[in-house]
């Protein structure tokens, strides 16, 4: 464990800026956000969660979520186990595409999508011709979700799966294991927890995606309108409590990742410490 450095008079200081900080830039907009969608009571708060578009929006939200994370985690476990346990040319520049993402605005990860698979696109019109339609489709959601979240799960496992090395699997492989079996009896179990957490992130990001998905659903409201798209569209009409309660939803969605991921980081510190070290 590193030593604790004092800097005297320094400590208060700095800890005050945080807390400054937190508090203007996180606590006081989840304050008002709360605060406005409830400011006209709780029937005022739950009448425009019950309009058909709103119930659209939160099931268009979870059904994203629900294709797109389960992708992401398994690329995440296959691409973590190819870097950390095997080596090859051209390793660091696939860690660099995996990272690419996370430097790339999501406006630009949406706009891939339709310069690919919109009309004018480059199998814009293979896809009419035998009518397929992505782009103002739930498919196109999923893919401009995925490719927004797809370092997450990867990012938690590839420091941990590199610590722990490969001698478990060896000493499997040479009791007369297969390859499956050694993935699920030894790599899986091992990587368990990490796994959650990246699943939580990346779960956290798919539902508040905002740029990449209006790029390509078109805001048809009640059909591709997520619910951070239902928020927009609920504000520009200047129904300004419904897009309060919408955006309510998404903070308390975001608040229980913050529980979930606190938690996990409280019981199962020793399994995650590996990814701080790198």
């Amino acid at each position: 464990m590193s030593p604790t450095v004092r800097l005297p008079g320094l400590g208060p200081l700095f800890l005050a800026l945080t807390v400054a900080v937190l508090g203007v830039l996180i606590v006081l907009p989840l304050a008002v956000v709360f605060q406005q969608a409830l400011s006209e009571g709780w029937a005022a708060y739950l009448e425009p969660l019950k309009q058909p578009d709103a119930i659209a929006a939160i099931k268009l939200t979870l059904t994203v979520a629900a294709i797109s994370v389960p992708l992401n985690a398994v690329f995440g476990v296959a691409a973590a186990w190819a870097i950390a346990k095997f080596e090859f040319k051209g390793k660091s520049l696939l860690v660099t595409f995996i990272d690419l993402p996370f430097s790339m605005s999501p406006v630009v990860s949406g706009l891939v999508w339709v310069l690919l698979f919109g009309a004018q696109g480059w199998f814009g019109e293979w896809l009419i011709d035998h009518d397929i339609k992505i782009i103002f489709a739930t498919s196109g959601l999923v893919l401009a979700t995925v490719l927004v979240t797809l370092p997450f799960v990867a990012r938690e496992l590839i420091p941990l799966m590199q610590d722990q090395g490969s001698d478990e699997e060896a000493a499997a492989l040479t009791l007369g294991a297969g390859g499956w079996t050694t993935f699920w009896r030894i790599t899986l179990p091992n990587i368990r927890w990490a796994l959650l957490y990246g699943v939580l992130l990346c779960n956290a990001r798919a539902m508040g995606e905002f740029g990449a998905v209006s790029v390509v659903s078109g805001s048809v409201r009640g059909l591709t309108t997520t619910l951070p798209l239902h928020v927009e569209v609920l504000y520009n009409d200047y129904e300004f409590v419904g897009a309060f309660a919408a955006a309510s939803i998404l903070a308390g969605l975001g608040l229980v990742t913050l529980v979930l991921k606190t938690v996990l980081e409280w019981r199962h510190s020793g399994e995650l410490s590996a990814r701080r070290r790198h």
